[in-house]
């Protein structure tokens, strides 16, 4: 994974980790596409391949120059990392075929495509998924995200509930969602996520680790879909979610890995970062069950934010507690739902200004706009337009 250190986790330049106990890789290194060596005439081992490769990477200045080529020989090989290859084996000459599958694969390396990509698939906590381009690369602190909300439903059970729930917005590879039914035998979940190509990709992987049955993938938007989606989801244990949360400035700061090969839609958050991450919580309430709680991966920028927007503008949500990452970092963010006595009407906002309230209602009354050709369209008035929705602010 590539992500600049100086942003949040989703710009930080790391190519990640398998499970062999690798650590992470850091670097820096920004430089223009080159072409590939010659393949060679005669016949190479395993470590020659490596050789030649680490130094094409470092001579063209490609992040992490040893271990790219290092996880894709080790690939090709039938292994997670060379470590865990037979020596033996590495100083075996390499088949015809073998070595023009190791020069193809590395010269994709080459135009900085993310190693993940390149080998189709990646190690997230205990799982093995597959990926491919543009679906969002699963990150540590996902991994964090996940051991923080398995810890609570494992301490704090919801005894009156005889079927745990759990709603991810933005599943992705569906790395989240997947780990959790994987861990959690009783869990239930459903995962929203807005690109066609993730969907498809969450799905497949559910299937290939047995959970098909355990998680049900919507194609719907959280922003644009979300009268479909109060129809849908009710009673919710837990809502989780790594939402896009970039500032959209910071976007031109990302290393080519990221900025040419991933979904901008996963990485930016707006203006702010906080597009999403404000939809997520003003719909919240009607999805969880008294006392079910919201998980949220954000940007260190983000939780004394996020606090201060939920005590002023939500009655029945409650910030509970901002938790660190491996690296000190205030990464997540705890929410919970207060208890109440019945299904809640309205917004959810409290004493929300004016244009807060009348785009939260918007949101939720999309099955009321009209068709395409319906002269509302061409209404320019915008207290005509409120009047007619029916909307109160």
């Amino acid at each position: 994974m590539w992500w600049r250190r100086t942003l949040s986790s989703r710009c930080r330049c790391c190519l990640g980790r398998r499970r062999s106990g690798a650590k992470w890789i850091w670097s820096f290194h920004t430089r223009p596409i080159c072409s590939a060596p010659a393949l060679p005439s005669g016949r190479i081992t395993a470590l020659q391949a490596l050789d030649v490769w680490k130094r094409h990477f470092v001579e063209k200045g490609v992040t992490e120059p040893e271990q790219s080529s290092q996880y894709i020989i080790a690939h090709l090989l039938g292994a997670k990392t060379i470590e865990s290859v037979e020596q033996q084996k590495l100083r075996e000459f390499l088949s015809k075929e073998k070595t023009e599958q190791v020069w193809q694969l590395c010269t994709k390396r080459l135009s900085r495509m993310p190693v993940q990509y390149i080998i189709e698939e990646w190690d997230f906590r205990d799982l093995t998924l597959k990926l491919r381009p543009p679906v969002f690369i699963p990150r540590p602190e996902t991994e964090e995200l996940v051991e923080l909300v398995l810890s609570d439903l494992q301490k704090h059970p919801r005894v009156a509930e005889t079927q745990q729930t759990c709603l991810e917005v933005g599943c992705g590879s569906g790395a989240i969602s997947l780990s959790l039914l994987k861990s959690l035998p009783q869990l239930e979940a459903f995962a929203l996520e807005r690109s066609q190509d993730a969907v498809d990709l969450s799905r497949e992987n559910a299937s290939r680790l047995g959970l098909q049955d355990r998680l049900k993938v919507y194609h719907m938007d959280v922003i644009k879909d979300a009268e479909r989606m109060l129809g849908l989801f009710s009673s919710i244990s837990v809502l989780v979610s790594n939402p896009p949360y970039l500032f959209s400035e910071d976007m031109a700061s990302l290393e080519p890995e990221i900025f040419r090969f991933e979904d901008h839609a996963a990485l930016d958050g707006g203006e702010d970062g906080q597009n999403v991450i404000r939809q997520i919580l003003t719909l919240a309430p009607d999805f969880l069950s008294n006392r079910g709680r919201v998980y949220l991966e954000v940007d260190p920028r983000h939780p004394p934010l996020i606090r201060r927007w939920v005590e002023e503008n939500m009655e029945e949500l409650r910030y509970m507690e901002t938790r660190h990452d491996v690296s000190g970092k205030p990464r997540f963010c705890i929410l919970q739902k207060e208890e109440s006595q019945g299904p809640r009407g309205g917004s959810g906002l409290r004493n929300p200004d004016p244009i807060t309230l009348a785009l939260a209602q918007v949101a939720t009354a999309s099955a009321r706009l009209p068709p395409p050709d319906s002269p509302l369209l061409k209404i320019n008035n915008f207290a005509q337009i409120v009047s007619i929705l029916g909307l109160h602010f």
